[in-house]
C-alpha cells in the first residue's frame, strides 16, 4: 500500500512550510530515513527523511510552492505505481488528482469531477496549486468573527489591536498567515489618518494667510494638534532599475522569513542595549589548561562554552530576562533554554541548547558543538529549533567588537558577543595586557529596565572574570 509522505510540523507555531528542493526524483529508489526533500519556514530549514522504503512514485509539490502542514506532498510506493506525466502536465514528471496512476483526491469517487468522468465529459487538467488544495475547502470565519491563523499571528494581532477577522488570508483554506498580518499592518502604517480624509474639514483647517511656503498643488490637510506629528504623505518607494552589469536573484524562503522576523520585532519591542567589557583572562588560562582534556573527551572547549555556562547561571538569578510578555501578561519561564545563533551561507538559524543550567562546562561543549554542526548540514530536528528562552549571538567570530543585536521574539533578551582579543588595559594604574572583549545584551524595556539589565550584565561578568576551575 502507498505510504503518504506529508508536509510535517516543524515547530508549534508553524503552519506551513515551502518545498526547497527534492533530493530524489520520481522513479527513485529510497530508504528509511534517507533525506528525501528540503523545506525551509520561518523556523528552520531541514532536510525531510522518507517515512518508508519504496520508490518514489509521485510529487504532488512542486519546488518553490508552499503548503500547509499535514498536507501530502509526495507518495512513497513500488515501482509499478509510479506516476507518468500527462498532456496537461507538460512532461512534469509527477502526477496529481486524477492523473492517470496518481492518487484519486479525497471523496472522488462520489464527487461531481467522478459524475462527470462516469458520464464522459471532460476535466479541465489540474494545475499544481489544484493538486494540494483542490480537495480543501475554503476555512470561513467562525462564529466570533475569526479566522484560522496561528498563535505567532494571533499574537500580532493581538499586540496591534487588530481584529483577525478583517485580514484576508493568503494561506491554504484562507489561513492569516504571518505574511499577511504584516502587509495589513504596514498598510495601515502608510494610510492617512481618518481625520485627514475627512470630507469636511475640521475648523483649524481654516488659516488667515496661507503659509509662504505651501505651493498651490499642496493638499489642504488637517492642522495637527498641539506635540502631536502631522499627517506624513506616503509615497511610492523609489525602486532602483537594474543596470547592465547588475544580477537580479529572488530572495532565498530563509532570507523573507528572516526580513519579516526581524521587522515583527522591532515593531514588537523597544529594544535597548547595555555594553560590558570584560576580562576573559581567567577563561582563556582555564581554556588552555583544559583543551586537551576536552578533546581526548571528544569535546571542543570554546569560549561560547564559558558565555553559556555564565548566563545560564545568570538567568536563574535574574528570571525576568528569561521571561517573555503575553499581552498584558508576563509568562516567567521555567526551563533555560539558550539559543545559540549560526551563520550559514544562505542566512542565519538559532538552534535551542534545552536545559542549559542542567549541563555542565563539559555538557554545554558538546551540546553547542553538536547543535552547530547539524545546523549547518540541516539535520537538526524539529524541536530544536524553537523553545528558547534566551539567545546569544556572536558576530565577533568575523572580527566585530560588538554588535546590536535584534531581539529574537518571544524572548525579551539577547547577548552579543565581540571578538576576544588581547588589548591594553588599565590595572591598579599601570598598564597591563589582558584578554578582553564587549558583551552587549539587547533588551525589551518593555519588561527589562535599565537596572535590571546592567544588574544581570554584571553577574554575567563577575562569574567570567572569576570563573570557578572546579566548573570545567
Amino acid at each position: 500500500m502507498p505510504t503518504p509522505v506529508v508536509m510535517p510540523q516543524m515547530g508549534e507555531s508553524i503552519a506551513e512550510g515551502t518545498i526547497v528542493r527534492w533530493i530524489k526524483k520520481v522513479g527513485d529508489q529510497v530508504e528509511r530515513d534517507e533525506p528525501l526533500f528540503e523545506i525551509s519556514t520561518d523556523k528552520v530549514d531541514a532536510e525531510i527523511p522518507s517515512p518508508a522504503a519504496g520508490v518514489l512514485t509521485d510529487i504532488k509539490v512542486r519546488e518553490g510552492e508552499t503548503v500547509g502542514v499535514n498536507t501530502v506532498v509526495a507518495t512513497i510506493g513500488q515501482a509499478n505505481e509510479v506516476s507518468r506525466p500527462g498532456p496537461a502536465e507538460g512532461g512534469a514528471s509527477r502526477g496529481g488528482p486524477g492523473a492517470p496512476g496518481g492518487p484519486a483526491a479525497p471523496g472522488a469517487s462520489g464527487g461531481p469531477a467522478a459524475k462527470q468522468q462516469a458520464d464522459g465529459q471532460s476535466t479541465p487538467a489540474p494545475t499544481p496549486a489544484d493538486k494540494t488544495v483542490s480537495s480543501i475547502t475554503p476555512e470561513r470565519p467562525s462564529g466570533n468573527g475569526r479566522r484560522r491563523s496561528s498563535p505567532l499571528v494571533r499574537r500580532i494581532a493581538k499586540d496591534h489591536n487588530v481584529d483577525i477577522a478583517q485580514v484576508s488570508g493568503s494561506g491554504i483554506g484562507g489561513r492569516v498567515t504571518k505574511h499577511d498580518i504584516l502587509d495589513y499592518l504596514e498598510e495601515g502604517r502608510l494610510k492617512p489618518a481618518p481625520t485627514t480624509a475627512a470630507p469636511t474639514p475640521a475648523p483649524m483647517t481654516t488659516v488667515p494667510t496661507p503659509a509662504p511656503t505651501r505651493g498651490p498643488a499642496a493638499p489642504a490637510t488637517t492642522a495637527p494638534a498641539p506635540g502631536s506629528p502631522g499627517p506624513v504623505q506616503a509615497r511610492a518607494p523609489q525602486v532602483a532599475r537594474p543596470a547592465g552589469a547588475d544580477r537580479v536573484e529572488k530572495m532565498s524562503v530563509m532570507r523573507k522569513k528572516i526580513a519579516e522576523h526581524m521587522i515583527l520585532s522591532h515593531r514588537t519591542s523597544a529594544h535597548v542595549y547595555s555594553v560590558f567589557h570584560v576580562n576573559f583572562s581567567t577563561v582563556e588560562k582555564l581554556r588552555q589548561d583544559k583543551k586537551a582534556e576536552y578533546e581526548q573527551r571528544g569535546a571542543k572547549l570554546t569560549y561560547m562554552a564559558f558565555i553559556a555556562r555564565a548566563i545560564a547561571g545568570a538567568l536563574s538569578r535574574h528570571p525576568v530576562i528569561n521571561a517573555s510578555i503575553d499581552g498584558e501578561n508576563v509568562v516567567y519561564r521555567k526551563d533555560i533554554n539558550l539559543g545559540i545563533a549560526v551563520a550559514l551561507d544562505e542566512g542565519l538559524i538559532v538552534p535551542v541548547v534545552k536545559n542549559a543550567d542542567e549541563k555542565n562546562l563539559l555538557g554545554l561543549s558538546r551540546a553547542i558543538a553538536d547543535v552547530a554542526e547539524r545546523a549547518r548540514s540541516k539535520r537538526l530536528n524539529p524541536d530544536e529549533v524553537h523553545g528558547g528562552t534566551f539567545t546569544i549571538t556572536n558576530p565577533g567570530q568575523f572580527g566585530a567588537q560588538f554588535g546590536m543585536p535584534i531581539i529574537n521574539q518571544p524572548q525579551v533578551a539577547i547577548l552579543g558577543v565581540g571578538t576576544i582579543e588581547k588589548r591594553p588595559v588599565v590595572i591598579n594604574d599601570a598598564i597591563g595586557i589582558r584578554t578582553m572583549a564587549y558583551l552587549t545584551l539587547g533588551y525589551d524595556h518593555r519588561l527589562v529596565d535599565g537596572a535590571v539589565a546592567d544588574q544581570f550584565m554584571a553577574d554575567v561578568k563577575e562569574q567570567l572574570e572569576c570563573f570557578d576551575p572546579s566548573d570545567c
